[in-house]
């Protein structure tokens, strides 16, 4: 383990996303995406000090640092340019917690944002020439990063054209939660990339926690969104219709 390069990297991150104190779900969302392009930001630089980038290792730090900026920049638009969604952004999240429970927050989703890159940086870090796994990795992860944007913006569009109704269109009509796919494919991604260059108990201990986190916080947060959904849209034909047909957020799975 390079510890030093962990260490920049979690003070990066905590840097990017301390705009939590502020509204604590920020943690969580806007905080989160420019966590992560800062995370990518950092590894180009501490890369390139070494002599440590090659074009996989760059093209993976690229695709991460799109994704975090695209991320970031996404919510905060929602959130600043539409009253409508603070309102009921606020509604769900409740009370803003006492500063020592945001202090535990923001150290927790630090380390948990290093330790989902850690496919990436693990392997800048060990210096392991490019191979297939990896570019296979990139891949995933820019297809990933490209099914969560078109699923955003399909997303926006349609609720501005009917708020009063979910999603249909698009990628909604293969699965009713394309945005969250997006996301688990993206990190699913990033550990492939590092999948042949990990080492030991303890490297592959922290890709497998940001993984398995953020799997995990995908999927929870699908069921929650369809429970909601059914409190709100259950009686509605079309909404009835639609959800019977569509599979949650796996394809021909789930």
């Amino acid at each position: 383990m390079n510890w030093v390069l962990i260490g920049i990297l979690f003070v990066v991150a905590l840097a990017c996303c301390s705009m939590g104190f502020r509204r604590f779900v920020w943690f969580m969302s806007i905080g989160y995406g420019f966590a992560v392009a800062g995370i990518a930001v950092a590894c180009v630089v501490w890369g390139a000090g070494a002599g440590a980038l090659t074009p996989g290792i760059v093209a993976g730090l690229v695709v991460c640092l799109a994704y975090g900026l695209r991320l970031g920049l996404f919510l905060y638009r929602r959130e600043m340019g539409n009253a409508a969604y603070r309102k009921v952004l606020a509604t769900k999240v409740g009370e803003e917690p006492p500063v020592f429970v945001k202090a535990l927050a923001w150290l927790f989703m630090g380390a948990l944002y290093v330790c989902e890159t850690a496919g990436l940086h693990l392997r800048l870090a060990n210096g392991t020439p490019d191979d297939v796994v990896l570019w296979v990795g990139v891949v995933v992860m820019a297809a990933g990063a490209v099914v969560e944007a078109v699923a955003d913006q399909q997303k926006s569009a349609q609720k501005a054209e009917r708020p009063d109704m979910v999603a249909t269109k698009g990628l909604f009509s293969v699965v009713r939660c394309p945005n969250y796919l997006g996301e688990m494919l993206f990190w699913t991604g990033v550990l492939l990339a590092g999948a042949t260059s990990l080492a030991g108990v303890g490297q592959w201990a922290m890709a497998l926690v940001g993984f398995v986190c953020i799997i995990f916080i995908m999927l929870d947060g699908a069921r929650r969104m369809a429970k909601g959904h059914e409190a709100r849209y259950g009686e509605n034909p079309e909404y009835r219709a639609y959800a019977d047909r569509t599979k949650l957020i796996i394809p021909f799975v789930w």
